[in-house]
């Protein structure tokens, strides 16, 4: 993507899309890293001379490199099953609670101090020399220098959020080498200027260097960053493969009614800190989609907004639905074990993951207010999520609050408007949101008003609280 940015301008044009697909081999889930990096490259190519450039990406999965800075294989994607004994050995050294209380990282099975105890005693982990994420991977390749971005740090559950600095505490316990990752980086630091080589693949041969600035490099960092808001009593829900629904605060909350919520406090910009649930998010349905063959979302959704709302409902938070395949059929059987009408055509299906979602993101939300003791007006919708009117509307109808959808490309803005700023082009994040508010199309949903919708969203969240998994 590249973006326009002045005092009253904000454009942004994708000059570039390629396809992320995952490999597996011998068993185990990859990212096709280098593919994405010739996906880099071509991006690069296409957008031509740039004032700056800015990467990224998803959190807590990482490329391991050798003293001589070669990658160690292919990433493995955190959605593989390496991980599903680590917590009980990470929980044997380090009880849940104490764990929770020095990073205030939610439980998550994938996060990156998982993925670390389940390859320890590696042939690769034992030969790497240095540990990169996949967004400071790839600033690596561009230019040479290594850094780790801090918001990106902060979901390892290896981060004090309160010092924003390395927990030794909790590596120490896990017997984990923090020398392994490189120095901390803040959004808005250099990173380094493409390489000779980089400039000649991609024609940029310009006379003067072209800088890489450090952004937000958790893509849900950007994208929070992005949220135009124009008070700060919001709560935001980042849409797209993931839904992350929560709120901004100026300091982490690591209460043990927090860990018993799974309230997580990663990093944003500006010393803030996201207090958000990790809610499954449209990989329901993508993973539904791709198991029909249906590649035209439009007349599905269409389908879907005459099924009669609330029949059938899962927990979006279930494990059971992280992993790939045959999702209607781990969607019919969550509905069959818990005494609900089964979804029987694709449209059934996918209104039972909208609603679904929506009360999720209610649930989350309110949820959110509790244990932070702060009121909500509005809920932002941002992400790809954004473009999905009858989610947006059943959020708003969950919620009962007004619910304000856009930027769909809300990573990408907070991506460029953080390197505008780094170059002297905005000034705080309260200016960055005005920007966004004044020149990004954004739509209002309102709440249904009438007692009868209210009342059906409240007996459904009784109804998924019942059945809960512990």
């Amino acid at each position: 993507m590249t973006a326009q940015v002045t005092p009253n301008e904000l454009t942004l044009t994708e000059t570039h899309r390629f396809p992320n697909r995952p490999v597996r081999t011998a068993g185990t889930l990859h990212w096709d890293i280098l593919a994405l990096y010739a996906g880099v490259l071509d991006g690069l190519r296409a957008a031509g001379p740039v004032t700056s450039v800015g990467i990224d990406g998803w959190a807590v999965d990482y490329g391991l490199l050798d003293a001589d800075g070669a990658l160690l294989g292919n990433p493995v994607h955190y959605r593989d099953t390496r991980t599903e004994s680590a917590p009980e050995k990470v929980w044997a050294a380090m009880p849940a609670p104490e764990l929770y209380a020095a990073t205030g990282i939610q439980h998550a099975p994938f996060n990156t101090l998982y993925q670390l105890t389940a390859a320890q005693g590696t042939a690769q982990l034992a030969a790497a020399e240095r540990l990169l994420l996949i967004p400071d991977l790839l600033t690596y390749w561009l230019t040479g220098e290594q850094g780790t971005e801090l918001t990106n740090a902060s979901t390892t559950q290896l981060l004090d959020p309160h010092t924003k600095t390395w927990s030794h505490d909790v590596a120490t316990r896990l017997d984990i080498n923090l020398d392994l990752f490189a120095p901390l980086r803040h959004p808005g630091d250099p990173a380094g200027h493409l390489l000779p080589h980089v400039l000649e693949e991609t024609g940029l041969n310009t006379r003067t260097p072209t800088p890489v600035t450090t952004i937000a490099s958790h893509d849900t960092a950007s994208a929070v960053a992005a949220a135009p808001a124009t008070t700060d009593n919001f709560a935001y829900i980042c849409t797209g493969t993931w839904s992350l629904a929560g709120m901004e605060l100026a300091a982490p909350v690591r209460t043990e009614a927090g860990r018993a919520a799974n309230f997580t406090n990663e990093l944003g910009i500006d010393g803030t800190v996201r207090y958000l649930r990790n809610i499954m998010g449209l990989w329901l349905l993508q993973e539904c989609r791709r198991t029909w063959g249906s590649s035209d979302l439009e007349p599905l959704l269409r389908q879907a907004a005459n099924v009669p709302a609330l029949r059938s409902l899962v927990d979006a938070s279930d494990p059971a639905f992280l992993p790939p395949g045959n999702m209607p059929h781990r969607i019919a059987q969550a509905c069959r074990s818990t005494g609900q009408p089964v979804p029987s055509t694709p449209a059934e299906t996918t209104r039972c993951i909208l609603d679904s979602l929506a009360l999720a993101h209610r649930q989350a939300i309110e949820d959110a207010q509790r244990l932070t003791g702060r009121s909500v007006d509005v809920v932002h919708i941002v992400g790809g999520g954004a473009r999905n009117a009858l989610l947006c509307q059943l959020t708003a109808d969950a919620c009962g609050l007004p619910v304000v959808a856009g930027p769909a490309e809300a990573a990408a803005l907070g991506n460029v408007l953080v390197q505008a700023r780094a170059h002297g082009l905005t000034a705080d994040r309260h200016e960055m949101r005005a920007l966004l508010a004044r020149t990004q199309p954004l739509a209002r949903y309102e709440p249904a008003s009438d007692r009868r919708t209210r009342s059906a969203w409240a007996e459904a969240s009784q109804h998924i609280a019942a059945h809960r998994l512990p």
